[in-house]
């Protein structure tokens, strides 16, 4: 069975930085790929950023692009989300979620597996 957990979220000042861990588990192969997402209240879940854990490959959203980095550390079966230079509008519960296969992307309806969500906070 699949499973994501993140961790590290947390309160920060604008303009600091926090490290988001998912630690995956479950899958038998490494063809896989890993989101994360975000949904801030009263807004609809953003895609942030993505790996594919086969190749590689990432991919950011234009919001986060220049201030936030995917990493992976296959063998701990974990995918890290750097932010860096935060502000109040990156405020949201961030998830992380995984799929099966060679793709990957920002589309969360194609994502088969989610975490729970952890909280970010950036205040002003």
């Amino acid at each position: 069975q699949v499973q994501l957990v993140e961790s590290g979220g947390g309160l920060v000042q604008s303009g600091g930085s926090l490290r988001l861990s998912c630690a995956v588990s479950g899958f038998t192969t490494n063809a896989y790929a890993v989101g994360w997402f975000r949904q801030a209240p009263g807004k609809e879940r953003e895609g942030v950023s993505c790996i594919s854990n086969y190749n590689g490959n990432t991919h950011y959203s234009d919001s986060v692009k220049g201030r936030f980095t995917i990493s992976k550390d296959s063998a701990k079966m974990t995918v890290f989300l750097q932010m860096n230079n935060l502000k109040p509008e990156d405020t949201a519960v961030y998830y992380c979620a995984a799929v099966r296969g060679s793709w990957y992307g920002l589309q969360g309806y194609e994502y088969d597996y989610w975490g729970q969500g952890i909280q970010v906070t950036v205040s002003a």
